[in-house]
């Protein structure tokens, strides 16, 4: 955290930040945990992983986004012997992670393909907090962390990624609790509600509590949806399994057509960081466009064809980042994919409306694809 800034009493957690080596969730190969005491970070803690046996190829388009390639891990422990190692660095902290449901279901896909018990996780999500209390044109981490005073480092570092998501739930915290004590009986607002850890506080003020994911015994017969899907696609995740033609995986496919906008899932989870959203998409990512509305529609997303008034997420693919919203939209050393993302006429139309007080989100496939579980199409072999 930066020099100044004050503690907040009883406010203790571990931020973690996962990357996977492909499309399945279950594929750690790198972690970083960064230790909270009283709102000031002091420890931290990363490993690069080799994923779990049959879930271990590396897809060009993951490695796109953060940079490691199956060399980097070949030394590296299997992701069950990296879990024992970070589950003795938490201890017994709540977790927290900008789209937890990602990360905290790496833990739990990546134990079950391992053959490991699941354990009982408690943990909260920065992105459904952040989405609550900033007003951001894009609540990706690194504009997230940009709002809460820290300097983000590499997007998609895992440690660097731990370390801004604790910054935001700091500040979050520091925003939304004051100078609030943390021995109060009761919170203000609320009635007898035991003050207890600094983060149920947080969550309770918010209206929210620190969700949980239930203890599970291997070989139960239960897991999770996720990690049946992935064992029904049998090979694609295998590195031992040579691909049928080698061209399948690396490259984002265009998207030719908008296709439907299907209705959207009216049982989908209320929690979930796309539903009630409208959601208009503009640019390339790793699946056709009509995939992405129907998945964006299953968790109860409205999807359009145009920006309009009623939008309020905008998926940017070729490359976009959210890091791209804080160059000069007038840099000509600018990246290309920077370049090409934000010349998309969607992409100004939305920054427009932005400019004249339109709550628009804009989101980057990675960000999508991790509201998705982390999930790529199912690829050919």
């Amino acid at each position: 955290m930066s020099g100044g800034r004050a503690p907040v009493p009883g406010l203790d957690f571990t931020a973690i930040d996962f990357e996977t080596a492909n499309g399945f969730r279950g594929s750690p190969c790198a972690v970083g945990a960064v230790r909270v005491r009283d709102g000031v970070m002091v420890d931290r803690a990363e490993w690069l992983i080799r994923p779990p046996v049959g879930f271990d190829r590396f897809d060009p388009r993951n490695v796109r986004i953060h940079g490691i390639t199956e060399d980097r891990v070949l030394d590296a422990p299997r992701f069950a012997q990296v879990y024992d190692e970070l589950a003795d660095f938490v201890g017994t902290d709540v977790l927290a992670a900008h789209n937890a449901g990602f990360d905290v279901g790496v833990i739990e896909s990546g134990l079950e393909v391992s053959g490991r018990d699941v354990p009982g996780l408690e943990f909260v999500c920065t992105l459904v907090l952040a989405r609550r209390v900033y007003d951001l044109p894009s609540y990706a981490l690194p504009s997230a962390a940009r709002e809460a005073g820290f300097t983000p480092g590499r997007h998609h570092d895992a440690l660097a990624d731990a370390e801004a998501c604790a910054a935001i739930l700091v500040d979050i915290a520091r925003r939304v609790l004051g100078a609030q004590p943390a021995d109060a009986d009761v919170l203000p607002g609320l009635t007898e509600a035991p003050a207890g850890r600094g983060v149920d506080r947080l969550m309770r003020a918010q209206g929210l509590s620190v969700s949980v994911l239930a203890p599970r015994a291997a070989g139960s017969g239960a897991e999770s949806k996720a990690t049946r899907q992935a064992r029904r696609t049998e090979g694609v995740f295998d590195a031992r399994v040579p691909l049928r033609d080698e061209r399948a995986m690396p490259d984002f496919m265009r998207w030719p057509d908008e296709g439907v906008n299907p209705p959207p899932n009216p049982a989908a989870d209320p929690g979930h960081p796309l539903f009630g959203q409208t959601v208009v998409f503009t640019g390339g990512i790793g699946m056709s466009r009509q995939s992405a509305k129907t998945r964006a529609a299953a968790q109860g997303a409205q999807t359009a064809n145009r920006v309009g008034a009623a939008t309020t997420m905008l998926v940017v693919g070729d490359g976009f980042e959210a890091a791209d919203l804080h160059r000069p939209r007038a840099d000509d050393e600018a990246p290309q994919a920077v370049t090409t993302a934000l010349a998309h006429r969607k992409t100004r139309d939305a920054l427009r409306r932005r400019d004249r007080g339109q709550a628009i989100a804009l989101v980057s496939e990675g960000e999508f694809l991790q509201m998705l579980d982390g999930n790529w199409p199912d690829a050919a072999r």
